[in-house]
């Protein structure tokens, strides 16, 4: 989506930002040349569709995914603050990710060729049910093949039409996932969870080999083949814009994941990321930040 994120007194910077694309940006910068980081998506055929796909191309990412609508245009949104925290206001009904997963066989070879794949609740939440479908039969195939699914359910009720279908979706999706990093007051909010511990033991019944459970400040919980674990949150030592902190902690974990790094050292990977995001406005961490953190071998 195209963002606009605060720069000053009545003042916007336009960027290009959203939960998934902030995964992968940032694990592209952490793995550099040691892996084809790729984007599935669709855009316009305007100047700011141009612009973002540039802007991949640049930051190291394979655009060949991108698709373009002759019809239709990227979403907006934009963030206002209130101190550190944030609110969202939305422009995506009509965008053109919307319609990502039309196109059967480009999904197919999209997402067959990948050997990590990862989605949110909300890549689910725009599509339409015949869409759905043809992405779950795309993501069976790629994990028959040797995927890794990950996952962040990401739950924005505003974009469901009830917490009913929500849930029946999501519950549909954790069945063929094999990382999932959940936000402990979403699950609350959805599934009633009384603790970031019942969460992870939750998602870890339908057969998800890593649970991660994102907490803000609080510790992360994990269950991880089973065993349950928790890691502590260093305080943050300066907080601008809480925006993206979840998505940049999924990119480290991941990427630290794929680096080779044990599941703890790659949970450090990712708060080090979310805190770098958390110093700055917008949803993406300062590149040159970012490159700094890629582990130099594994710890």
């Amino acid at each position: 989506m195209v963002e606009f994120a605060p720069a000053g007194p009545e003042l916007f910077r336009r960027g290009f930002a959203g939960d998934t694309f902030n995964t992968i940006w940032h694990i592209a910068q952490l793995m550099g040349p040691t892996a084809d980081c790729g984007f599935v998506t669709r855009v316009g055929n305007d100047s700011h569709s141009d612009r973002f796909v540039a802007a991949m191309a640049a930051d190291g990412l394979d655009t060949n995914n991108v698709s373009r609508d002759p019809d239709r245009q990227m979403g907006l949104y934009l963030i206002e603050l209130d101190g550190a925290e944030r609110r969202f206001h939305y422009w995506r009904q009509g965008s053109a990710a919307q319609r990502l997963a039309d196109d059967t066989p480009a999904l197919r070879n999209a997402i067959c060729r990948g050997g990590l794949i990862h989605l949110s609740g909300i890549t689910l939440s725009i599509l339409s049910v015949d869409a759905r479908s043809r992405l779950w039969a795309a993501l069976r195939e790629a994990r028959q093949g040797g995927a890794i699914v990950s996952f962040d359910p990401n739950v924005r009720m505003r974009l469901w039409s009830s917490q009913e279908e929500a849930r029946v979706v999501i519950d549909r999706m954790l069945g063929m996932t094999d990382i999932a990093m959940p936000s402990y007051d979403d699950e609350r909010a959805l599934w009633g969870d009384a603790s970031p511990y019942d969460t992870a033991a939750r998602i870890a019944s339908y057969g998800v080999q890593e649970v991660i459970v994102k907490d803000g400040a609080n510790p992360v919980h994990a269950c991880l083949g089973g065993q349950f674990h928790t890691f502590s949150t260093p305080a943050a030592n300066q907080v601008l814009d809480t925006t993206g902190a979840g998505d940049s902690f999924n990119g480290g974990y991941l990427a630290g994941r794929l680096l080779g790094l044990r599941n703890e050292p790659a949970v450090r990977l990712g708060q080090q990321l979310a805190d770098e995001v958390i110093r700055t406005y917008g949803a993406l961490a300062a590149r040159e930040r970012v490159v700094e953190l890629r582990p130099k071998s594994e710890i």
